[in-house]
C-alpha cells in the first residue's frame, strides 16, 4: 500500500530514511551513502516542512503495517516536478519496490500537480545509482549543481568532491 505521509508518519520516516542512506544499516543494500557522507541524511523537522508544505508530498509505502519505502514530490513550476528522497528498507530492496515508488511519484506528479516532467538531483559519484535511474527512462541534463558541503543538515561529506547532476524525464 503507498500512502501520503502524515505529520505522524515522522518517526517512521526518519528511521527508514537514515537506515537506506547512512550508517551500517544502509550498508545492506545497494542505494547506500555511507561512504560519501557521515551523519543524517534528513531530520524530522525538515520532514514536517515536506508535509506541511503544500507543493509537496511524501508517499509512504507499507507492508503489514511496516514502512519500508518512501519518496517526495515537489511542484516546481508549472509542468515541472521534482523526484526525491526515494528510499527502500535495505532488506527490501532489488524487490521492485524502488520501480514501484518512482511510478507512484511521477503520477502524483502528473494527475495532482499537472506536471509533464519530473526532475531529480543525484550524488554524481553514485554511477550504479544514475544507471538505475536511466534504466527508468530519466536522462542526465548535463547542469550540474553544488553539494550543500556547509550545511550539516544534508550531512557531513566523507570527500572533498560531491556534487550532483541533475536528471529529468518527460512524464504526460
Amino acid at each position: 500500500m503507498i500512502r501520503i505521509a502524515t505529520m505522524a508518519d515522522i518517526p517512521v520516516l526518519h528511521a527508514l530514511v537514515e537506515a537506506a542512506f547512512r550508517g551500517d544499516s544502509a550498508r545492506g543494500g545497494w542505494t547506500h551513502e555511507a561512504d560519501l557522507l557521515d551523519g543524517q541524511r534528513t531530520d524530522p523537522a525538515a520532514l514536517a516542512e515536506a508535509i506541511a508544505d503544500p507543493d509537496k508530498v511524501i508517499l509512504i509505502a507499507e507492508r503489514d503495517g511496516e514502512a519500508i519505502g518512501c519518496v517526495q514530490v515537489g511542484r516546481v513550476t508549472a509542468g515541472l516536478s521534482t523526484l526525491g528522497l526515494l528510499a527502500v528498507r535495505p532488506t527490501r530492496q532489488a524487490g521492485g519496490l524502488g520501480r514501484t515508488l518512482v511510478a507512484a511519484a511521477e503520477a502524483h506528479a502528473r494527475d495532482v500537480h499537472r506536471s509533464s516532467r519530473m526532475e531529480m538531483t543525484v550524488i554524481a559519484a553514485r554511477r550504479e545509482l544514475i544507471a538505475w535511474y536511466e534504466r527508468q527512462g530519466y536522462r542526465a541534463t548535463g547542469e550540474v549543481r553544488p553539494f550543500p558541503v556547509e550545511n550539516r543538515r544534508f550531512g557531513l561529506p566523507r570527500v572533498d568532491t560531491l556534487s550532483f547532476v541533475v536528471l529529468e524525464r518527460g512524464i504526460a
